[in-house]
């Protein structure tokens, strides 16, 4: 009797190369990702990359985009977790979603520094959408004001200037941890967390 199976399911196109493209990006540098090199990896005709990306700068605003996830569902759920649990413990999980996604950036958006035009055109696509570290902060500030108002967190601390702290370091130890290959234990999540909610950042 001849067999009914189904060939596996076969990964949608545009998902093989956003992966091939991160895991290039994340070796080599986007200096020396090509889209010969992305199509070798996938593989696929060089052609096939044009039929789901205009250009490099649209495919490597997807690979990023493939990331926020890990940093918005828990920025997003802060919403959900005024008043409840502690707000040092749901800022602590918040920060580790901050984490999760910038430890993926550093390998990929370094050598935009090396490419002016890349450079722009990403800042360019960030700015016309409303992108960036802006909206992160925003939401983590409006956390932190509402446990203000319901007492939970002293109405001392600089909501913003403790939000942007959070984000700021959150970056920078991705980007020593991507540098030299180890963390900067002071950098801790719930240490950084701790110290903007208590006495790093009191309004004058």
């Amino acid at each position: 009797m001849p067999s009914t199976k189904r060939a596996p399911h076969k990964l949608n196109r545009k998902a093989q190369i956003v992966s091939a493209a991160e895991r290039l990006l994340i070796q080599r540098g986007l200096a020396n990702v090509t889209t010969r090199a992305i199509a070798d990896a996938v593989p696929c005709s060089e052609g096939a990359i044009y039929v789901h990306f205009d250009n490099r700068l649209q495919l490597l605003l997807t690979v990023l985009e493939q990331a926020l996830p890990e940093m918005l569902v828990p920025l997003h759920a802060l919403e959900k977790k005024i008043g409840k649990g502690t707000p040092q413990g749901n800022l602590v999980v918040a920060m580790r979603g901050l984490q999760k996604f910038h430890e993926r950036v550093p390998p990929m958006v370094g050598s935009l520094f090396a490419e002016s035009d890349l450079l722009k055109g990403f800042r360019d696509s960030l700015a016309t959408r409303g992108k960036g570290p802006q909206g992160g902060i925003a939401r983590i500030t409006r956390y932190i004001r509402d446990e203000q108002k319901i007492g939970r967190v002293s109405e001392v601390v600089d909501a913003e200037a403790a939000a942007a702290t959070m984000m700021s370091v959150s970056f920078f130890q991705a980007f020593t941890t991507a540098l030299f290959g180890t963390t900067v234990p002071a950098l801790r999540p719930a240490r950084i967390v701790a110290s903007a909610l208590q006495t790093g950042h009191s309004r004058k």
